[in-house]
């Protein structure tokens, strides 16, 4: 049984849905915030782990290093 890990940004909260996008941009999701680590807010970088291809949303953690490092990222190409 392999594990891996996936992550996803907080694109925009909507209501009680956070619109979630997958660090290839390749895939977006609604996703119910209760489901997501406390503290979730637009711009939150999510490290989810998965199981045959599953993501595992209730073992998600946020990832402030991984945030900080792509806001940079973003302010150097402006």
């Amino acid at each position: 049984m392999s594990e891996s890990e996936r992550t996803w940004v907080v694109d925009r909260i909507e209501g009680e849905v956070a619109v979630l996008v997958a660090d290839d941009d390749q895939e977006a999701l609604d996703m119910p915030l209760n489901v997501l680590p406390r503290g979730v807010r637009e711009g939150t970088v999510l490290k989810v782990p998965e199981r045959k291809g599953h993501p595992l949303w209730i073992s998600a953690t946020l990832d402030e290093e991984l945030r900080l490092k792509i806001l940079k990222q973003a302010e150097t190409t402006l």
